[in-house]
């Protein structure tokens, strides 16, 4: 870290405080004992979406809930649980360290997570995201979902 007053190339922090998005250093110029202050925050890598149609745009978290939203209006979803998944989704892509991600499994991502949240929520997002063109491909889903939970109780039984 530079001093800014004298440019000279070495300082020492004499106070760091953690704030709510970054850490806020006060340093000391080794040289000319001039005082300063620095602001450390995390480089988030840019994480591109690859759309249906083959384009790319950058991945909007505010985007994914308010998709989640319209998914579980009037239903026992709370918005910490909505903040929870698009947590995860963000969280898988840094874990596994990923620049680009298809719309398609961020669709799998969330309905993975809705499917145990609210089964209402899973059909209408799902409604959305997996596009249904006819009843079959919407009956298909709900019945996946009914054969799901009926497996879930054979086991606890």
């Amino acid at each position: 870290m530079n001093c800014p007053i004298c440019g000279f190339d070495d300082s020492k922090v004499t106070d760091t405080r953690h704030l709510s998005d970054r850490i806020k250093r006060r340093r000391e110029c080794i040289k000319c004992r001039g005082r300063f202050t620095t602001y450390e925050v995390v480089e988030i890598p840019l994480l591109m979406v690859e759309k249906r149609d083959g384009g790319f745009e950058t991945f909007d978290r505010s985007k994914l809930i308010k998709g989640i939203f319209s998914a579980i209006k009037k239903r026992p979803v709370t918005i910490d649980q909505v903040e929870e998944i698009a947590d995860f989704v963000e969280n898988f892509c840094a874990n596994e360290m990923l620049n680009t991600i298809k719309s398609s499994e961020i669709g799998d991502l969330v309905l993975n997570m809705l499917r145990d949240i609210d089964p209402i929520s899973y059909i209408r997002f799902a409604s959305v995201y997996k596009d249904f063109t006819d009843i079959d491909s919407f009956v298909a889903a709900i019945s996946e979902l009914d054969n799901d939970e009926n497996e879930a109780e054979a086991s606890n039984i």
